[in-house]
């Protein structure tokens, strides 16, 4: 749950806030009167985001990436070294 506080809050303990934001990615909603409220939160957070909303887009890959997770709970799928990978996708 977001942590939630005023803009007049906000602005007197900005620091700290931050520090929440970024240490314990905590999201703080900050309230302002007679306008929209606006979220904090880490910008490794927002890529993250970001990144799974472009990978759910289509539906195919959501059954792909399910299907994966699948795999790998039941131990199925087969075990691959990090460097064979970058050698497969052209990385090395």
């Amino acid at each position: 749950m977001p942590i939630q506080t005023t803009y007049t809050n906000a602005r007197a303990q900005f620091a700290k806030l931050w520090d929440e934001v970024v240490d314990n990615q905590e999201v703080i909603v900050i309230k302002r009167r007679g306008t929209e409220d606006v979220a904090l939160i880490a910008a490794s957070e927002l890529s993250s985001l970001l990144e799974t909303s472009h990978l759910l887009r289509s539906p195919k890959n959501i059954q792909r990436l399910l299907k994966a997770f699948e795999r790998a709970r039941s131990k199925q799928g087969r075990t691959t070294s990090l460097q064979s990978l970058k050698k497969e996708v052209g990385l090395e």
